[in-house]
């Protein structure tokens, strides 16, 4: 039975052997150099969210967020990567991590996680749909692995109260026409106003006494 929960730092190695899968299979990350349990218990800086999925004890993926810019007004985005051990692709762990990690990064208070994909991977991007991220646009050639020029795709998702402002709007534009059940309010109090206003001219008018 799949769990998601935070990662720890015993995670460490599972977590660097999952990575180092992933490096090797060329389709993931442009980087090329393995990484050790001590790259990995690096990531835990305590503002960036890992979890890890296991099940009966094994981690069979994880998913983490790392720093996107430096710059005080981007504190709320990072970026993310998720991962899955090469014998538990296609059981959903990727999934499971996602949306933990979703989890995760609204309660600690990010408003956007980003990414980038090569076109190639696209059970990552489908993966990415599923939960909720857009597909922003391509960087061409963005770096060369193995010296060859490779493309990406820029993939987002807005989080909290963002998505959920985003929604709001544009279930409604600004300054555009009301919803459906609006539509037929305002629709109603016209009429209402004008049978009222009916009434009141067929309604001969008192002369005052005296």
């Amino acid at each position: 039975m799949m769990r998601a929960r935070a990662a720890a730092r015993g995670d460490a190695a599972a977590i660097a052997a999952i990575y180092n899968q992933g490096i090797d299979d060329r389709v993931a990350t442009f980087e090329t150099r393995l990484r050790s349990a001590d790259d990995v218990r690096a990531w835990f800086d305590g503002r960036h969210p890992i979890v890890v999925v296991e099940d009966g004890g094994a981690v069979l993926a994880f998913a983490a967020t790392s720093s996107y810019r430096l710059r005080e007004c981007y504190a709320g985005v990072a970026e993310f990567s998720v991962y899955v051990a090469r014998e538990s692709r296609g059981r959903g762990a990727g999934r499971v991590a996602m949306e933990a990690l979703i989890r995760e990064a609204e309660r600690t208070g990010y408003w956007k996680l980003v990414s980038r994909v090569f076109p190639e991977n696209v059970p990552s991007l489908r993966l990415l749909a599923s939960v909720g991220f857009r597909e922003v646009g391509t960087y061409e050639q963005h770096a060369r692995l193995d010296g060859v020029w490779r493309d990406v795709v820029i993939v987002e998702r807005l989080l909290g109260a963002i998505r959920r402002g985003r929604a709001i709007r544009e279930a409604r534009p600004p300054g555009g026409p009301p919803a459906a059940g609006g539509a037929a309010r305002a629709a109603g109090r016209r009429r209402t106003r004008s049978r009222s206003a009916r009434t009141r001219s067929r309604t001969p008018r008192r002369r005052p006494a005296g």
